[in-house]
């Protein structure tokens, strides 16, 4: 368990840059998943939880107050929840940060689209359910080999239970998607990795987000602990061909199974623009 001391903060809701969301709320601030590849740890300006990324994890103790209050003035949108850690931390089971903002926000004409990789989003799935128009949940699952993903996920719950949890959260009405990424070069960036997941989540996903590795500083630093040979897969993420061609390969998967797939969340063209829209609206 990650330590989990509480902080003070002047805001709960951001303006979100996303191309589909108005707002992001984090929680916490940290992720005990511990991802390498994670480059959210590049956006705290808590020097020791990027230090110690996955082993540190700070609780906004007045969070709950805070949003009360921003949301009696903001205009009503789409809040992401969470944008820099996941909201579904080992320690939310006990404080239930995330879910009591789901509450207020629902309370108060806001919309929420949650992304996690944990099946602890299951204890709320009765608010979900009772408010399906008004949310979406969404997990990262970039590869179902338990080796793979306890190199890459160390501290984070196994593939296989978050594609049960969102079948679950699916079959319950609720909007879901897949984030496929980041897509990282001779790990899982083959055709045949990205259709085991799909079809390990078949029936269950409304929209599949594919984005390629982002090498920021710290991650190239936390990937050189883990990986050898970074420089060869620092040199293919740079590679206007070796992306294009996965997602060519990709969309090939996606057109199969019948499935819509956005590559490049970062870049997206005005036809994926148009496609988050409406799904965000729930069209």
């Amino acid at each position: 368990m990650a330590s989990c001391p509480r902080v003070r903060v002047r805001t709960a809701l951001s303006r979100s840059g996303l191309p589909d969301l108005d707002y992001s709320l984090n929680p916490y601030v940290g992720c005990q998943h511990g991802c390498v590849y994670c480059y959210a740890r590049e956006y705290t300006r808590y020097r020791e939880v990027a230090d110690r990324w996955g082993s540190l994890v700070y609780v906004k103790e007045n969070l709950l107050s805070l949003l009360e209050s921003e949301t009696k003035r903001l205009k009503p949108g789409t809040v992401g929840l969470s944008t820099v850690t996941d909201p579904y931390q080992p320690v939310e089971s006990v404080l239930k940060l995330t879910r009591r903002s789901i509450e207020i926000l629902l309370k108060r004409g806001f919309k929420v689209s949650i992304q996690t990789k944990s099946p602890l989003v299951l204890r709320d799935l009765d608010i979900l359910a009772t408010n399906k128009d008004s949310v979406d949940v969404g997990f990262t699952i970039i590869t179902l080999d338990p080796r793979v993903a306890s190199l890459l996920e160390p501290g984070a719950p196994p593939p296989a239970g978050r594609a049960e949890a969102l079948r679950r959260i699916s079959e319950r009405g609720v909007r879901t998607w897949l984030f496929y990424g980041p897509v990282i070069p001779g790990f899982n960036d083959d055709s045949e990795s990205f259709a085991g997941v799909l079809e390990a989540v078949a029936g269950g996903i409304d929209l599949v987000l594919v984005d390629k590795l982002r090498i920021t500083p710290r991650v190239r630093a936390s990937l050189s602990s883990t990986i050898e040979d970074i420089g060869r897969i620092e040199t293919a993420v740079r590679s206007g061909a070796w992306w294009s061609g996965v997602v060519e390969e990709f969309e090939k998967v996606c057109a199969r199974l019948g499935v819509r797939c956005l590559a490049s969340l970062a870049e997206p063209s005005g036809a994926a623009m148009k496609d988050l829209e409406r799904f965000a609206s729930g069209r």
